[in-house]
């Protein structure tokens, strides 16, 4: 009976201890912490770009709640980073522009652009994943041009 006993203990300590092994353990997200340059006003070109995603929602949405201006200001000025890389063997393959479904949630006719201009790029027209942990790249298709959509959560050199 002993015997039994001990092997039924045994057993429910190596389940346990083989479940508590399988938790990954990650490591935990940093605080989201804003640079200086988002405590400046929208530019008009920022507004611009907002007013063609959000349009007669863009007050409630975005202007009317500080905490998302932070936001999107972080993303326009300081997450986005767009860069041509003609080196072949510096490209790494990732997923293209194209592929990237648009933001239509409040603009039904948000369109992507005919042309691709770096200048005038407008990340909000896409449903990136601003909110991932991860750093996400993207090649804008038939170009050397990629974008970079930094974490919010990590400091991380790219």
């Amino acid at each position: 009976m002993k015997i039994v006993f001990y092997n039924i203990v045994l057993f429910a300590f190596f389940c346990l201890s083989s479940y508590g092994q399988n938790k990954g353990f990650t490591k935990p997200l940093e605080p989201i912490v804003f640079n200086s340059n988002v405590y400046s006003d929208f530019s008009a070109d920022e507004l611009e770009m907002l007013e063609e995603v959000y349009g007669a929602s863009l007050e409630s949405e975005i202007l009317d709640r500080p905490s998302r201006i932070l936001v999107v200001k972080e993303i326009f000025r300081n997450r986005v980073i767009v860069e041509q890389i003609s080196d072949p063997k510096q490209q790494k393959p990732c997923p293209l522009l194209s592929e990237v479904p648009l933001f239509d949630a409040f603009v039904q006719q948000v369109h992507s652009d005919a042309a691709f201009d770096p200048s005038i790029f407008n990340p909000l027209k896409y449903d990136f994943q601003f909110h991932s942990a991860e750093i996400q790249r993207f090649r804008v298709d038939n170009t050397n041009y990629f974008i970079t959509v930094k974490s919010q959560h990590y400091n991380t050199k790219l």
